[in-house]
C-alpha cells in the first residue's frame, strides 16, 4: 500500500485559500466538520475555558490556522500566539488575521526545538504535530517550561493502535510526513511526566466507527488526489453519496467511551 504525502494536497489548498477570506473561513468550517480529531479537541476546549481563567494561549504547530481561528472567536478575550515552521502558512495567517482585525492574536515563525518562551501560558495546544518531531522529548521538556504554574498541555496525537493507518497499511503507516506511527498511552504519558507534566486525562478517539469514517472520509479522496489532481473535481459528487455515512459514524465514535483508538487526546497540567 502506497504512502499518502499531505504536504502537496495542503500546499494546494493553501494556494487556492491564500488572499481569499471567504474560502479559508469555508476551509476552517469543512476541516471542523471532517476531522474527528477537531471535534474531541474543541470539546476539550470549551470545557478548560469554561472551568479555568486562560487568557494566554500557545497554538504550537498552528497550520492553517482553524484552531487560532476557533479559539479568538469563542473566547475572544484571550490573548493567541501561533506558530509554524512554515514561513509561507504564517504569512497566510498572519494577513487573513488582520483582515479580520484581531489585535490580539499573533503569528510567528518559530521551531519547536527551540527553547523561546518560559512561564508564558496558561494553556498550550498541540494538534497532531508531535508525531512530525523525532526529538519529541526536548519539545515536551520546552513546551512545559513555557506553561505558567497551573496551566494545560493538550495534545492530539495518532496512538499506536491504529494511527497513520498502520493497521491497514503496515509497519510503516500510510502518512508519509510522519517521524513516528503514533504513541502508547503509557510512552507519552512516561515523556509529560519526565518534562515536569502531570497527566489529567487520556482518552481516545478514532475508535472502530471513527477509524471507518476516516477512511471513507479522508483516506480515499486523499489518495485519488495524490494519485491525480483532476479527481478535485468529482469530489462534490463524491461527498454528495458518503457524507451522511462519514457524519454518522463519526457522531456514534464521538459519543463512546473508546477503550482503545488511533487518537490519542492527553491533557496535561504544570504543577505550582
Amino acid at each position: 500500500m502506497r504512502s499518502l504525502k499531505y504536504d502537496p494536497v495542503k500546499n494546494i489548498i493553501g494556494t487556492t485559500v491564500r488572499s481569499r477570506p471567504l474560502l479559508r473561513k469555508l476551509l476552517y468550517a469543512t476541516l471542523g466538520m471532517m476531522f474527528l480529531r477537531e471535534w474531541y479537541v474543541k470539546r476539550e476546549l470549551r470545557s478548560l475555558f469554561a472551568r479555568y481563567p486562560i487568557r494566554t494561549m500557545f497554538d504550537a504547530g498552528s497550520g492553517f490556522g482553524q484552531y487560532t481561528y476557533y479559539c479568538i472567536r469563542r473566547f475572544p478575550l484571550s490573548s493567541i500566539l501561533a506558530v509554524d515552521v512554515k514561513d509561507e502558512q504564517i504569512r497566510d495567517c498572519t494577513d487573513f488575521f488582520r483582515t479580520l482585525g484581531y489585535s490580539n492574536v499573533e503569528f510567528r515563525v518559530e521551531n519547536l526545538l527551540d527553547p523561546i518562551h518560559t512561564n508564558e501560558f496558561d494553556l498550550i495546544l498541540s494538534v497532531d504535530v508531535m508525531e512530525h518531531i523525532r526529538d519529541d522529548v526536548s519539545v515536551f521538556r520546552n513546551l512545559a517550561r513555557a506553561l505558567r504554574p497551573r496551566g494545560f498541555f493538550l495534545i492530539n496525537t495518532p496512538s499506536d493502535m491504529g494511527g497513520s493507518d498502520t493497521e491497514s497499511t503496515g509497519e510503516g503507516g500510510f502518512i508519509d510526513e510522519h517521524a513516528r506511527t503514533g504513541y502508547s498511552k503509557d510512552e507519552i504519558t512516561e515523556k509529560l511526566r519526565s518534562a515536569g507534566l502531570a497527566i489529567e486525562l487520556v482518552r481516545f478517539s478514532y475508535g472502530a466507527w471513527g477509524m471507518r469514517a476516516w477512511r471513507v472520509g479522508i483516506k480515499a479522496p486523499m489518495l485519488l488526489l495524490n494519485h491525480s489532481k483532476v479527481w478535485f473535481l468529482s469530489l462534490p459528487f463524491y461527498y454528495a453519496i458518503v457524507l451522511p455515512f462519514v457524519l454518522a459514524m463519526m457522531a456514534v465514535d464521538f459519543s463512546m467511551d473508546n477503550k482503545t483508538g488511533a487518537g490519542l487526546l492527553v491533557l496535561a497540567r504544570k504543577p505550582g
